[in-house]
Order: structure tokens, then C-alpha cells, then sequence
């Protein structure tokens, strides 16, 4: 397991994710954004008034149900509000980072 940062246009939040999954963030997230979500008929309660209402919390819901059931992803710490890449404390400076 390895610790990324996420977060929705507020607090940050650093989860420790499946290694996979922090060696490619970007793509998990994306396919999570782009075709999960608008998609899969799992995906029906964050469909409201023709678009999409989120948080990474809800990403994180995703990999553990859906994805990688067996090997669970967890919140390690609330960094509060953060310019990702500008202000993070040094022990999460180089964590890969997603901003949904």
C-alpha cells in the first residue's frame, strides 16, 4: 500500500491506496471520472440533473467495491485546505496527487 493525496476542490486527504493504483492515479482516475461514473448502472446515485456529484471519498468507495474488494483503501490523514503541489508538508511532498 502506498499513500496518495486527493481531493475535490477542498480539503486535502491522503489514502493509502493499493500500489497499482499510486503508480498509476491518474488513469484510475480518469477511468473512474470518464466512463464509471456516467456509465455503470452502479454509478446511478451520483447522476443528478444531467451531471455528476462527487467527492474522492467516493472514489475511494469505488476501488474498495468494486475494484480491489480484497485489499481495502483507507484515509490515513485530513491536510485540510491545500494548493496541491505548493504547500504540502514534506513527508507528502512527493505522494502522487489527484484533484477531482
Amino acid at each position: 500500500m502506498k499513500d496518495i493525496i486527493l481531493s475535490s476542490d477542498g480539503y486535502s486527504f491522503v489514502y493509502s491506496v493499493p500500489d497499482i493504483v499510486a503508480e498509476n492515479l491518474k488513469e484510475y482516475c480518469i477511468e473512474f471520472c470518464d466512463n464509471w461514473l456516467p456509465n455503470s448502472p452502479d454509478a446511478k446515485q451520483y447522476r443528478q440533473n444531467g451531471g455528476l456529484c462527487y467527492t474522492e471519498s467516493d472514489f475511494i468507495d469505488y476501488l474498495n467495491k468494486y475494484i480491489f474488494p480484497n485489499e481495502k483503501s483507507v484515509m490515513v490523514k485530513n491536510l485540510g485546505w491545500r494548493e496541491l503541489g505548493n504547500d504540502l508538508p514534506e513527508e507528502y511532498a512527493n505522494c502522487p496527487n489527484f484533484n477531482f
